[in-house]
């Protein structure tokens, strides 16, 4: 049986460990960035990796396109893609909620931080179905973009392989919160959203 959010506040079972409201969200993510853990080492490992791909690609096509043509694809790879690519990731997080249980799911933003987010209201998700939502977007658009830079042509693979490097940046936000989970590794921790009240909540089990 799953969880509610009045389960959680039973005080001999479950104890609140932070509220963090979405104003306090992008210091919290900055803070959680920098503490050290093996997901953190991974995760730093992908940027790496996947700037390198950009770099080899950007090597191999010296010499094949006019500059204006680069400079095209760069401002596509950096710019437009991942723009229009805010959207898409959102509604990657949808999909694993959904299917794991959550129906008030909403989709916020915050301009003044820079900041798109997903909340189920009022759903209490456990590690498993959290670590699932946060991963899925990286994941999907991490794979989907490696294939299509194995076989589209020159161009398209230096945009593309930009897009990568850009996205996977994009992802901080949702590696600092499974980061809370690893520093935190342990715990069982539970988490809910007030979408209303703009705040998640987590908990963990005494």
């Amino acid at each position: 049986m799953s969880l509610k959010v009045e389960d959680l506040e039973d005080q001999s079972k479950y104890r609140e460990m932070i509220q963090i409201p979405n104003s306090d969200l992008v210091p919290f993510v900055f803070d959680y960035l920098k503490r050290k853990s093996g997901l953190m080492y991974l995760y730093w490992g992908f940027c790496m990796l996947f700037l390198c791909i950009a770099l080899f690609v950007r090597i191999n096509i010296e010499g094949h396109f006019i500059f204006r043509r680069i400079f095209l694809h760069t401002i596509l790879g950096l710019v437009v893609f991942p723009v229009v690519l805010i959207p898409v990731h959102e509604l990657l997080h949808i999909i694993p909620y959904y299917l794991t249980g959550a129906r008030k799911i909403r989709i916020g933003m915050d301009l003044k931080q820079y900041m798109f987010y997903v909340t189920a209201h009022r759903h209490v998700a456990g590690k498993r179905q959290f670590s699932l939502v946060a991963w899925f977007p990286f994941l999907f658009v991490s794979t989907g973009l490696i294939i299509m830079i194995l076989f589209l042509p020159g161009l398209w693979k230096w945009s593309l392989s930009l897009l990568l490097f850009a996205h996977c940046t994009m992802c901080a936000g949702d590696i600092a919160l499974l980061n809370f989970y690893e520093v935190n590794r342990g715990k069982r921790i539970y988490t809910w959203d007030d979408a209303d009240k703009k705040t998640a909540y987590f908990y963990e089990e005494i």
